[in-house]
């Protein structure tokens, strides 16, 4: 049995890849896929697509309704959900693609640290399960296989 893992979360630390070394290093059959981790490139996919906008609401709409199908599409197909949420960035689009995984019934981990339990209270609640580590997390995957 192969899942595939929809990783959901801010695009600015290794987190994803440390989730795919302890994966491998653990073997467990995962597949992982997740946002466009390119900044840049997913800022500025609806003017690749599209062209040039009049202004940056039009550019961030455009970019976001791509972005949107592209999560929208790697979720539905994914067997599971990771969010995580860590203490150095906002994340909005963290909230909104855990959110996103609850309406579509994915199972659903989500990763905090302690500071986040009061803000994160409702999706931690929503959660299947909450842990406060990526090595939680991922034994939480590895009994899965068990």
């Amino acid at each position: 049995m192969n899942l595939t893992i929809y990783l959901a979360g801010e695009i600015h630390t290794d987190w994803r890849e440390q989730i795919k070394v302890k994966a491998k290093e653990k073997g467990l059959p995962l597949t992982f896929v997740g946002p466009q981790e390119n900044h840049e490139r997913s800022d500025n996919i609806g003017e690749f697509i599209s062209g040039e906008q009049p202004n940056k609401l039009y550019k961030d709409h455009t970019a976001s309704n791509i972005n949107n199908l592209r999560t929208q599409v790697l979720m539905q197909k994914a067997d599971l959900v990771i969010a995580l949420f860590g203490e150095q960035y906002k994340q909005w689009n963290t909230a909104m693609d855990a959110s996103m995984a609850y309406a579509y019934n994915k199972p659903l981990i989500l990763i905090r640290p302690e500071s986040l339990i009061h803000p994160l209270k409702e999706l931690s609640n929503r959660a299947n399960v909450t842990v406060e580590s990526v090595d939680q997390a991922m034994e939480v995957l590895a009994y899965i296989f068990e």
